[in-house]
């Protein structure tokens, strides 16, 4: 083995010494340094990625793939039960080799799936990314993700394949759970404040996916996507500007999804002139798994894996992953009888090779993590688990029952039922190694501490007073257990019922990836269980874990409270029976409209006037709770609403404050929504839009005054002529409940001539508290008040 160039090593790596290393590199070098290795995958022990068992997998073993060098590991850890020592020190092994037998030494990136905490076996398990939105709490996302990154770090991963910024266009589709939001402004504060907090703790934070995937026709996985210009811009694209522009997001993942007939892999004018010429992002683009070698197989817009790989490099994905099935030999070929030009292979090559030394690992004193291994579940963990549900379980419907009060001082006779009663796995999305691994590893254990929703209830209440039945499966149609489920009900002063989700991949679930569905009916006979069990005429307390919003705007007629959870994590359960017996006061917002209708979809509550229009279809369109919509067992009221003038710049930011008050007789948070709307607008706009938000925690009386300056860039569009534009005239601002229910708004007039964005304009408000007679304290948005 040789050495790199000296000039690479230390921290001042510049431009120049990754040039003159790619020059001293052959052409296979260089094609491994773009390519991943994914060992441990078992064909025969189910998928975890999409087609995968339609594709080749790498037979050979890890020194002869790696005998040129390697671009990046592939779920190391992710792929099978490991122990993290274990793991970690098998790791370094790896590592060693490729610095001691490959002739340049350059060590490989290894990336890890960590949407809700990193997937690997005994590695904390923190709510689906549906609650973080829930919370309105970027604040304490960014911390989660520090946590994450931190162990992640001390075991030896340097990318993570995180956030998931989709924004929530079609309820049916199967990766909901993995999305923040239906709103893009809160989509992109949220995403952003993990991108912030991942890449604290030195690991790459990678932009799922790039650009429209959940957009796609009916809710279907993989489906072809038909949006226009605007809808791509303006809704789609915000949260990875907001993502790149402002948190220096280091890598991102293209989309599979076709737009308009041209896959995303292989489209140039998104992956380079959006992402990088238009928004000077200069970090490595990876490829979704196997996203390349579907341009042949699944689009059908290769001839051959050649072909495909050309197109992809060509368009701007620098990675290949999770192996290199295009990007070794075929793409080899290309560039060998000319048909790619060297320059294209070198482009991305310079990319990964300088995010490898902004890592480090082009220092000649490089060397894996000594180790220990570090703790992957601590007591702090589980602490920020629990706050984060707490924060995020929505009541969506009380008439008075809830809270229950705590402990045997207020002990009733309740009967939990249902299918996620006594469900673990209910807990957690698709994404947590416990639902995305562990299924095809049957016996082992789960490798966390998680009590099941009804265990929860038996410490929080009484351990006598449960009467417990299951009820039905989650999808299986039973209706055999209803009797038991009914007879405790009727032997009992309330009932609970969870109902909800079994989370998986590919059809092995009710929601996960692709575990899309038709309607939005809750699955199964849980409907019915539910509609029995409130037939007792015992009051029904009905409890939602699920990655999506299901149309159950029916129970509100006959449940006695209603409480919605989106895949709560390892605490979660803690958290349910904490609000349901009143220690926890529920704070939750829906970050997702609760559809009307089974076959309500899609809908945003960002559609224009004519989209909520009922006098030219026979369909309602008005969901059963909006966007921003949930209950508390305290009252807040909105005091003094005020503009900061009535004319402001075309090119400025709208200044806006309000005093809230906790009316009631508990402590409690509150989440504080400002929407903008432009009436006259040059193309059709949408009725409101979220363009501020802030979370308060006030003790009873106590009040503060909320400020905002909203940037008139929240309110930009791309016009007729395919610009992006803030044009001038009267825009309306104000404050509500959520986005259905205006509390007070005024009219400001943006004044001078249409400006025109050119991206140096500010693309999030910031808010300040304050006492109401004091002045504000600036801080960062999204930083605790």
């Amino acid at each position: 083995m040789s050495a790199p160039p000296d000039e690479v090593a230390g921290p001042g790596h510049t431009r120049v010494a990754v040039l003159d290393l790619i020059a001293a590199m052959t052409l296979e070098e260089k094609l491994a340094q773009l390519v991943g290795l994914w060992q441990g995958v078992d064909r025969d022990s189910g998928a975890v990625a999409p087609l995968q068992d339609a594709m080749d997998t790498v037979e050979r073993g890890f020194a002869e793939y790696a005998a040129r060098g390697l671009g990046q590991i592939t779920r190391h850890y992710g792929t099978r039960p490991l122990d993290p020592a274990e793991g970690l020190a098998a790791l370094a092994a790896q590592q060693r080799w490729l610095r001691e037998h490959t002739r340049l030494g350059i060590p490989a990136i290894v990336h890890e799936e960590c949407l809700t905490g990193l997937a690997a076996w005994r590695a904390a398990a923190y709510p689906a990314p549906p609650a973080w939105g829930a919370t309105f709490d970027p604040a304490l996302v960014e911390r989660m993700a520090a946590r994450i990154g931190r162990v992640m770090a001390g075991l030896g991963i340097h990318q993570g394949l995180a956030p998931v910024l989709d924004v929530v266009r079609d309820m049916r589709w199967g990766r909901v759970e993995e999305c923040i939001s239906e709103d893009p402004y809160h989509v992109a504060l949220t995403g952003a404040a993990y991108v912030r907090g991942l890449q604290s703790a030195g690991v790459v934070a990678t932009l799922k996916h790039f650009v429209g995937y959940s957009n796609s026709r009916a809710g279907r996985n993989l489906a072809p996507v038909h949006a226009g210009e605007r809808e791509i811009r303006d809704v789609l694209e915000f949260p990875f500007e907001v993502a790149v522009r402002d948190a220096g997001a280091r890598s991102v993942m293209n989309s599979y999804a076709e737009i308009d007939g041209v896959p995303v892999a292989a489209d140039a004018a998104l992956l380079t002139g959006t992402l990088r010429e238009e928004w000077g992002f200069d970090g490595t683009v990876v490829a979704d798994y196997f996203a390349v070698a579907f341009l042949q197989t699944l689009h059908r817009v290769a001839e051959d894996a050649g072909d495909a790989a050309a197109q992809a490099i060509t368009a701007g994905i620098d990675v290949e992953l999770p192996t290199g099935v295009t990007y070794l030999r075929p793409l080899q070929e290309r560039v060998e009888d000319g048909r790619l030009p060297l320059e294209i292979v070198d482009r991305a090559l310079e990319r990964v090779l300088t995010q490898k030394a902004e890592l480090g690992l082009l220092d000649p004193d490089w060397a894996p993590p000594p180790g220990p291994a570090p703790a992957p579940d601590t007591g702090e963990d589980r602490l920020l688990a629990a706050e984060i549900a707490e924060r995020s379980v929505v009541l969506l419907h009380n008439n008075g029952i809830l809270p229950l009060g705590p402990g045997a001082t207020n002990a009733r006779t309740l009967a939990v039922v249902g299918p996620n009663a006594r469900s673990v796995q209910a807990l957690f999305g698709c994404y947590s190694f416990v639902n995305h691994v562990l299924p095809h590893h049957p016996g082992t254990a789960i490798g966390l501490r998680a009590e099941t929703v009804e265990s929860a209830l038996r410490r929080e209440f009484d351990p006598a007073v449960l009467l417990t039945a299951r009820g039905t499966g989650v999808d299986d149609g039973d209706t055999e257990g209803f009797e038991a489920a009914t007879t405790a009900a009727r032997d009992a002063e309330a009932a609970v019922v969870v109902v909800g989700d079994r989370s998986g991949l590919f059809g092995r679930g009710t929601s996960g990836e692709g575990c899309d569905v038709d309607d939005l009916e809750l699955p199964g006979a849980q409907r019915a269980l539910v509609e029995a069990v409130i037939a007792t005429g015992t009051p029904t307390i009905v409890v939602l874990l699920t990655g999506r919003a299901y149309a159950i705007g029916w129970m509100f007629e006959g449940a006695a409270a209603v409480v919605q959870a989106f895949f709560p994590g390892e605490e979660g359960a803690g958290a349910v029976a904490g609000v349901l017996s009143g220690r926890v006061n529920p704070s939750g917002r829906m970050p997702m409209s609760l559809p009307r209708g089974v076959g309500g979809q899609p809908y945003s509550y960002l559609h224009p006037p004519l989209g909520g229009a009922s006098s030219v279809t026979r369909i309602g369109t008005a969901p059963a709770a909006p966007y921003g919509f949930g209950l508390s067992y305290t009252e807040f009221a909105y005091e003094d609403f005020t503009v900061g003038a009535d004319r402001v710049d075309v090119a400025g930011s709208v200044r806006c404050a309000v005093t809230v008050r906790n009316t009631g007789e508990r402590s409690g948070a509150e989440v504080v929504q400002v929407y903008a709307s432009d009436p006259v607008a040059s193309v059709t706009r949408p009725l409101a839009q979220l363009v501020a938000f802030e979370r308060v925690f006030l003790e009873p009386g106590e009040s503060v005054r909320v400020h905002c300056a909203v940037p008139t860039r929240l309110l930009a569009f791309t016009g007729r002529d395919g610009r992006r534009i803030v044009e001038p005239g009267a825009i309306t601002i104000g404050v509500r409940r959520d986005a259905g229910e205006v509390i007070s708004e005024e009219t400001v007039l943006l004044t001078g001539a249409v400006h025109h964005i050119d991206g140096t304009e500010p693309r999030i408000s910031t808010v300040t508290v304050s006492a109401p007679s004091a002045a504000p304290a600036p801080r960062a948005p999204g930083q605790p008040a």
